[in-house]
């Protein structure tokens, strides 16, 4: 039986990572049933430690793996045990139409011209193949939006060009990519994101300013293990709050009927 200290540090936050854990289901039930043969890739840029991988790929199927940040690369692959490769916006390291299914999370707010991007994603996705695209709302009308620019958690805070893409755009961009959208869900309503604020203000105001540990602009929460043993004594503490923070998350469920701050759009490739 694992024991607590056994268990790898980015599965462990992971766990305690509200917005992430949401994340996952929704994807899982876009994806479906994973085929042993399919080819999936999973896409990232930066905000990731490698612990979504892990999960996805304990779905079945055949993984690949890139990011087109290197920060955290090497951590993610020491944990997966398979090669991570360092993807571009204009160039994915992989042929023609090699997936039966790709997953974008988080990229297309770090980019300047996300269509660039997607037509790469068409590019390596096979004929019919799917696609799910997650990425933060752009509606910089909400609530919560309007907080996080008060104090300060600005798109720059976050790495982002933008503060991200509404579900109508994103699915203009994956059409004018040749990427036919079929469904689409929203998730992290207002008092997860609020939650999340709060952690991601405590780090990147506080936090990281005092860390030993050298962190990168645009990154809001412990990406590396070195980053966070820097700041061991205040994650025990989160760790301790967590279940309070889980519970207050659940009000979200309140809120049913709005948009919620993170989209996601499934797709086909066109033949």
């Amino acid at each position: 039986m694992a024991t607590a200290t056994s268990v790898p540090w980015q599965l462990r936050m992971f766990n305690k990572t509200l917005k992430k854990q949401q994340r996952y289901h929704v994807l899982k039930k876009h994806l479906g049933p994973i085929a042993d043969r399919d080819e999936c890739l999973l896409l990232t840029c930066g905000d990731n430690n490698g612990a979504m991988n892990h999960y996805l790929r304990e779905l079945g199927g055949k993984w690949s793996f890139a990011d087109l940040e290197d920060v955290c690369i090497d951590e993610i692959a020491e944990l997966l045990g398979t090669e991570v490769k360092l993807g571009a916006e204009n160039q994915l390291p992989y042929p023609d139409a090699a997936f039966d299914r790709v997953i974008t999370i988080d990229v297309h707010e770090h980019l300047n011209d996300p269509i660039v991007f997607t037509s790469e994603v068409h590019r390596v996705t096979k004929p019919g193949g799917q696609v799910i695209i997650t990425v933060p709302n752009g509606d910089e009308t909400k609530l919560a939006v309007r907080l996080k620019h008060a104090v300060g958690m600005t798109p720059q805070a976050y790495g982002h060009t933008r503060v991200g893409i509404p579900l109508a755009e994103l699915k203009s961009i994956m059409r004018e990519s040749q990427i036919e959208p079929s469904a689409e869900s929203t998730f992290s309503r207002f008092f997860t994101e609020m939650l999340e604020l709060t952690i991601n203000f405590a780090y990147v105001k506080v936090l990281a300013k005092r860390s030993k540990a050298k962190v990168e602009t645009g990154q809001i929460a412990p990406a590396t293990s070195e980053q966070l043993k820097s700041v061991e004594k205040t994650y025990k503490l989160y760790s301790l709050i967590y279940p309070i923070y889980w519970l207050i998350s659940k009000l979200d469920a309140l809120l049913f009927f709005t948009e919620g701050y993170v989209v996601v759009a499934e797709g086909r490739r066109r033949v």
